[in-house]
């Protein structure tokens, strides 16, 4: 692991929260169905509005047809890197209720929720991920024929880290730039 990626907390955090950065340095080692399994049955485990689940995933794995097709729908500042990921998961909400079909407003923060889980179950099995909104999503749409009520939300590469060493730049500078965040004290306020 690149160690400038695990930064010091104001607050002590569970070191899997920590450990968790967008690589972009892949190795070329595989990621199987049964770990893609694994990381989809925990994203399957977060708390959703009257349990309504509106998380929605396709994947596909280096090689395949489907990973070309979703890695020509990236932006070209995510292809150089990203081309180079294990597999690649669509990440979508369903944007209206089974029941009713009428609007789920908490479905994309409901689906954000389920990726959480699917980012950290899946640094826990030291596979690497990166969420990528850079992503043209009426091509995604129309090449893997996604229809309403599924709006694609994000790709999410996944991989085992390599060294930086391997990237381009700017690719290789931002894999070496230690992270940050913003303080608490910025967005948080206590109600008296």
């Amino acid at each position: 692991m690149n160690s400038i990626k695990i930064p010091i907390t104001e607050f002590p955090v569970l070191d899997i929260i920590k450990n968790r950065w967008s690589a972009r340095a892949f190795s070329q080692e595989i990621i199987t169905d049964t770990q893609i399994d694994t990381l989809l049955e925990a994203a399957s485990w977060a708390a959703s509005a009257n349990n309504e689940q509106p998380w929605q995933y396709l994947y596909a794995h280096r090689g395949s047809e489907g990973f070309k097709q979703i890695w020509s729908c990236l932006m070209p500042g995510n292809q150089p890197w990203a081309i180079h990921a294990a597999s690649f998961v669509v990440s979508m909400a369903r944007t209206t209720f089974h029941s009713n079909q009428k609007v789920n407003f908490l479905a994309h923060h409901d689906l954000g929720m389920a990726n959480a889980h699917l980012l950290l179950q899946a640094r826990s099995m030291d596979i690497y991920s990166h969420p990528m909104a850079g992503f043209d999503k009426i091509k995604l749409r129309e090449t893997l024929n996604i229809d309403e009520p599924l709006d694609p939300v994000c790709i999410i590469a996944l991989g085992y880290l390599t060294n930086a060493e391997t990237l381009e730049e700017p690719f290789k500078t931002r894999e070496l730039t230690p992270r940050t965040r913003n303080p608490i004290s910025q967005f948080v306020a206590k109600i008296p």
